[in-house]
């Protein structure tokens, strides 16, 4: 069976991903990296999200982005925003994604995979620099410079099945998949249990989602959440 490795955040879109990925015939070998992330119920999410659908395994990697900050999801001095910004938000993680797919390389190599999968999207996100197709397609030659697995001739690919989708057509292609989407936890700030704020660019992008997909909402919010 062909192996891949997924990044799986526990959130919403990486939940699809990995279902896409075993429908398409992989063995999926799911890595979620502990980054010193706020929102750390994510990672309970990614263990279950991980059993239901089948992974053959699920690795927890930790490298402490924390220790640099710059980010509301890893320095608590700066709020997680409330209100759709310009520009790039301050929940941009610096370099996360090239970290995450460095990590995720190494873990490739591993286990002989011939895949990483990933649940950047380009269209309805945040404005992540490193979300865009450009970057995954860099990333894919400097994983094939750099692997020894690549230069004696088993090139890796990077796969984002959702890179170019919008949000509902993901909720739509998940629920289509059998995705149980009350499982996963995609908000900023969400507290211990995974429940969600309401209010951050996660939680809005989410709810739009599934208003947009006509599909309903199982986010857990917590008591006394509000609604951008």
């Amino acid at each position: 069976m062909k192996r891949a490795v997924v990044l799986l955040s526990g959130g919403l879109d990486s939940a699809t991903v990995l279902a896409i990925a075993r429908q398409e015939g992989w063995r999926c070998h799911a890595l979620s990296i502990d980054y010193g992330q706020r929102h750390r119920a994510e990672l309970a999410a990614a263990a279950r999200v991980a059993a239901a659908l089948g992974a053959a395994e699920h690795r927890v990697a930790r490298v402490d982005l924390a220790v640099f900050g710059g980010s509301a999801l890893t320095d608590p001095a700066i709020a997680v925003p409330r209100a759709p910004s310009s520009g790039i938000p301050v929940t941009y993680v610096p370099a996360r994604n090239t970290i995450f797919l460095a990590v995720a390389l190494a873990h490739a190599e591993v286990v002989e995979a011939d895949a990483i999968f990933t649940g950047v999207n380009a269209v309805d996100y945040s404005g992540y620099p490193d979300c865009r197709p450009e970057f995954l397609a860099a990333f894919e030659r400097v994983a094939n410079l750099a692997t020894r697995r690549a230069v004696e001739g088993a090139p890796i690919r990077i796969e984002a099945p959702i890179v170019r989708l919008s949000k509902a057509e993901i909720v739509q292609r998940g629920d289509a998949l059998g995705v149980d989407y009350s499982m996963t936890v995609s908000c900023y700030d969400a507290d211990r249990e995974g429940r969600a704020c309401g209010t951050c660019d996660a939680c809005r992008l989410r709810r739009e989602g599934f208003r947009a997909a006509k599909l309903a909402d199982p986010t857990r919010y917590r008591d006394g959440a509000t609604f951008a």
